[in-house]
């Protein structure tokens, strides 16, 4: 069931009457106000089976999102408009605030899609979820994108602003095409991630017990590890195209990734960098 929040005082017998109609339709609740003390629009949802991870999607052409965990079995998305400066100076006219977001926050079976209507003007979201929440999150102008304390599998994307991932657990494939990717982990699972960025550094925090086998490429940035890593000394891997038979081109690739494992190995973790370094920390290693 989709669930828009209400923007008058007018509609509010419509928020009361959205969770009495989940229930006779046997759906999951959502209950929402037009907007916070705050001013931001606001939508709390209760999932399908809060015994079960959710999987959160959020996904914005202009703004920021910021995700926390939390000990409750809801998740609860704040949106909140960016106000533009004003160009104009006319002292017999006073501004109307557009504060309005056009919030959408759809759940079905523990899944839970978050979207705005709002594509030129800015809205950032701050989205609260449980521990145990996979999250695939994107975002393309005027904003960061910051995930703290979540449990899941992460799939991360911003093209104009950076990735920060504090304290996750899980795995992901974080990218910022113009921005830093910052990951510190506190646990991983035993899956392939990868982390790429054209024009920023990529720093990524490890437990000290990370098994792993690495994959790297850094164009124009040099690559940085306190892990004690075991570069493999094999010929560079060449890729042989030979279409001439058929009035076509013949062509040899040699590939330029460097290849190494961390504590014998394990599933491959991707970097790769343009215009930017990367850094493989372990944790606890002095600084």
């Amino acid at each position: 069931m989709k669930i828009m929040n209400n923007q008058t005082q007018r509609f509010s017998s419509l928020v009361v009457a959205v969770p009495i109609l989940c229930a006779v339709l046997g759906a999951a609740p959502a209950r929402g106000q037009a907007q916070g003390q705050s001013g931001a629009d606001h939508v709390s949802v209760a999932l399908s089976d809060p015994a079960r991870p959710a999987l959160v999607k959020a996904s914005l052409v202009s703004g920021g999102i910021t995700v926390k965990a939390n000990d409750g079995k809801e998740v609860v998305v704040d949106a909140r408009a960016r106000n533009r400066e004003s160009s104009r100076s006319d002292s017999n006219m006073k501004r109307i605030v557009v504060s309005s977001t056009g919030l959408s926050v759809e759940e079905e079976n523990n899944e839970v899609r978050i979207s705005t209507d709002s594509y030129m003007r800015a809205v950032d979201l701050t989205i609260s979820v449980p521990v145990h929440t996979s999250l695939k999150l994107s975002a393309v102008n005027s904003g960061d994108i910051v995930v703290t304390g979540v449990d899941g599998e992460l799939d991360v994307n911003d093209v104009n602003g950076s990735v920060t991932l504090n304290n996750v657990s899980g795995s992901a494939v974080a990218h910022a095409l113009n921005g830093r990717v910052l990951v510190t982990f506190t646990r991983v699972n035993q899956k392939p991630m990868a982390f790429s960025s054209l024009n920023g550094d990529i720093d990524v925090t490890f437990p000290a017990d990370l098994k792993a086998n690495l994959s790297l490429k850094s164009d124009r940035g040099e690559i940085f590890s306190d892990f004690d890593v075991q570069v493999q000394a094999s010929a560079p891997q060449q890729t042989v195209e030979d279409g001439r038979k058929n009035g076509g081109k013949y062509l040899v690739k040699i590939d330029k990734t460097v290849h190494g494992t961390i504590n014998g190995g394990g599933p491959e973790l991707q970097f790769t960098n343009f215009n930017g370094g990367i850094y493989i920390r372990k944790a606890g290693a002095a600084r």
